[in-house]
């Protein structure tokens, strides 16, 4: 079905496995990796593939290997995958290159998609966000709403951040309810990727 590759880096055979066999059976084409050394051995001489990566390995965490990869220049749209309460480690990720990450457990479906938007990178030229169209969206937001979107893109939890801006949690939900909202992101992945994009950083 797809002329790229599938890479699977995660120290865990179960897992390797179980991913596999639900790409191969989704039409990708796929290859396994038992850690991020061994693959990053083999990205030099990787053409058309995408990475789907555990963000914690014994041997080199997922953000390290998107680090190595980027000072490679190794063109390799990357997923990185999460466990809960690793936010802050999946968006220093993202800084790091990684296009998406996705929360277990996750359905399916949601990681099939995230692998046909990185493919659809390997076809398009580099830069592929309209940041003028973001930085437009940015200008909305109210000055508290860009206060909570400098805490999110921190990798900072709501707790974190209303603590600091001397406000409830409740009100940081609600806050970032409406950065989603006039952000038009679907899911804070991509909120997160449209703030890197426009350059909008911690303050």
């Amino acid at each position: 079905m797809a002329d790229y590759t599938v890479h699977i880096v995660d120290d865990e055979e179960p897992v390797r496995k179980s991913l596999a066999f639900l790409l191969t059976m989704a039409g990708f084409t796929v290859r396994v990796h038992e850690s991020a050394t061994t693959f990053v051995e083999a990205a030099p001489s990787i053409r058309n593939g995408c990475l789907v990566t555990d963000l914690r390995m014994p041997d080199m965490s997922g953000v390290e290997l998107l680090r190595q990869l980027g000072a490679m220049s190794a063109n390799i749209p990357s997923i990185v995958i999460t466990g809960h309460g690793d936010v802050p480690m999946a968006v220093a990720a993202m800084k790091a290159g990684a296009l998406d990450f996705i929360e277990k457990p996750f359905e399916d479906e949601v990681l099939i998609e995230a692998i046909k938007r990185a493919a659809a990178k390997l076809s398009s030229e580099p830069g592929g966000e309209d940041v003028a169209a973001i930085r437009t969206r940015l200008e909305r937001l109210s000055e508290r709403e860009r206060e909570v979107l400098s805490g999110v893109v921190a990798g900072l939890p709501n707790k974190t951040i209303a603590y600091d801006l001397d406000i409830s949690p409740r009100t940081v939900e609600v806050h970032r309810a409406n950065v989603m909202s006039k952000m038009e992101a679907r899911s804070l992945p991509e909120l997160v990727r449209m703030a890197l994009a426009a350059g909008f950083g911690p303050v």
